[in-house]
């Protein structure tokens, strides 16, 4: 595992498309799915994920197979928790234990910062994110809708203590 640099913006937007393509087709709807991956091109990575946030991604084969975004929960809390915004992991990796991993890894990294409560957000109809929080002990501890494509989509706040 490493953080992302500047040179990794293109493998970055490229694995986003295809776990998203993967993760919420049929969900999100077509049109504002393939909008909302556009908007993720390069230059996206290269501003949002610079020096000051780094993407924290997951090697094999020397080649990039997933990554994770996380840092200080954007819910106020007491004590302040952490929060992954993001974790996806390519298609053809899910089941072996990379996305466990990756999840592992990032939660060191927030622990390291003195934030040892953990959430992350899953849409309710993503079967497959909801069952591997689950099944790495997350409990469901907030539900809200959100706005997606003209679709109001429910959304599922994992917790861990």
């Amino acid at each position: 595992m490493r953080l992302s640099e500047p040179g990794d913006t293109t493998v970055l937007a490229e694995l986003h498309a295809e776990a998203w393509r993967y993760a919420y087709r049929g969900i999100i709807p077509g049109v504002a799915l393939e909008r909302m991956i556009a908007r993720r091109n390069p230059a996206w990575w290269r501003s949002n994920c610079g020096s000051r946030r780094p993407a924290l991604l997951l090697e094999f084969d020397e080649r990039v197979i997933g990554y994770a975004m996380f840092g200080r929960c954007r819910m106020q809390s007491n004590p302040p928790l952490g929060e992954v915004y993001e974790l996806y992991v390519k298609p053809e990796c899910h089941g072996a234990a990379f996305g466990r991993s990756l999840f592992c890894a990032a939660r060191r990294r927030l622990r390291a910062r003195g934030l040892s409560g953990l959430l992350v957000w899953a849409l309710a109809e993503n079967d497959l994110a909801c069952r591997f929080y689950e099944a790495l002990g997350g409990h469901e501890r907030f539900r809200t809708l959100e706005s997606l494509g003209g679709v109001r989509l429910e959304k599922i706040g994992f917790h861990w203590p």
